[in-house]
């Protein structure tokens, strides 16, 4: 995809982020104090989170070397900021549950520092509720960024073969043949599988039968790319190529967040990054790029090719959330442009 200047020219990641300011310490040694970066933070501080604190959407822009700003898309930050990945940060509440969160530095371009931190949770929070920070992880936020980036498919989830044949996802094996829509038969070359909680960054989204034309339910990763085609451009993106993560389709109704439990999550990985038929929807493969790699076993990253930002099939126009708020018929819009 060629992005247009008003989309910043770089794939787009939107997180939900609270300010730092919404999250202190009320007993422990930073008693008091927002919540900073992990070089003043304080194993068993105890935090809360203020009442009436409101999730902000922040639109992080990609670079091709895997850096991070703030994208023109965005509630949150002051935009081109560049923007860090600091820590993982873990804290566990009183009844025993523990909430990982990814802390954000967002600094100043001018001075180079620090302008503000968010903090990106990976499960719900509640407000004034006690959370003791219990450990950080400078390593481990880029692992986790990556994880739920990753666009990943849930067990079950039929896939097409390139002999006509349904297999269900988990089933995949490398060498087998799936069908493409853009490269005919292509061979898998890797699978990957987590078990994670369906929470926050990582609940599943369900699309009902039916509701894009699907044959049966499909259920996938929040950021997960389907692909569609518009006989008519009815949003007006100027072509009829379209990418749309299926978390802004959600309407409450045939398009669902499936929080609770747990949910399998399945990566395919081909050569390329390909589109290809789950549920009858034509949906994209794992894209590898500097964001994404972290999310792959090391013998894996070292024997692949990654894809640069941007770098979608067809030049398909990637659609941001403000394209779709417009629509509350969104759902219904693209499955009647995208019929035969």
């Amino acid at each position: 995809m060629k992005d247009t200047a008003a989309r910043g020219h770089l794939p787009v990641r939107q997180i939900t982020v609270y300010a730092a300011e919404d999250f202190r310490v009320t007993h422990g040694v930073n008693e008091g104090d927002a919540l900073t970066d992990a070089a003043d933070l304080i194993p068993d501080d105890i935090y809360e989170l203020a009442p009436g604190a409101r999730p902000r959407r922040l639109g992080l822009a990609v670079s091709p070397e895997g850096h991070l700003s703030v994208s023109v898309d965005t509630e949150a930050g002051a935009v081109t900021a560049p923007v860090f990945l600091d820590s993982l940060a873990t804290f566990m509440s009183p009844a025993g549950e523990t909430l990982e969160a990814i802390l954000l530095v967002e600094v100043d371009a001018m001075t180079g520092m620090i302008a503000t931190v968010h903090l990106h949770p990976l499960s719900p929070i509640a407000a004034k509720l006690p959370y003791t920070l219990v450990s950080l992880d400078r390593e481990g936020a880029r692992r986790k960024f990556a994880e739920s980036a990753s666009v990943s498919f849930t067990r079950g989830t039929r896939i097409t073969m390139a002999n006509g044949l349904q297999v269900p996802v988990e089933d995949l094996r490398p060498g087998d043949r799936v069908l493409t829509r853009d490269s005919g038969a292509q061979e898998v070359r890797w699978v990957g599988m987590q078990t994670v909680r369906a929470e926050g960054s990582f609940a599943p989204i369900r699309i009902e039968a039916g509701a894009l034309n699907n044959a049966g339910p499909l259920v996938v990763s929040p950021n997960h790319r389907l692909f569609i085609y518009q006989r008519l451009d009815a949003l007006g993106a100027g072509q009829r190529e379209l990418l749309v993560k299926a978390g802004l389709l959600v309407n409450g109704t045939t398009v669902t967040r499936a929080e609770g439990g747990f949910v399998d999550y399945v990566q395919v990985l081909f050569d390329a990054h390909e589109i290809i038929y789950a549920e009858g929807i034509a949906a994209e493969s794992l894209f590898v790029d500097t964001t994404t790699r972290s999310a792959l076993p090391d013998e894996v990253a070292r024997r692949l090719h990654f894809d640069a930002p941007g770098d979608y099939p067809l030049g398909a126009v990637e659609l941001r959330e403000s394209d779709l708020t417009r629509r509350a018929d969104a759902v219904a819009m693209l499955k009647r442009v995208s019929a035969v």
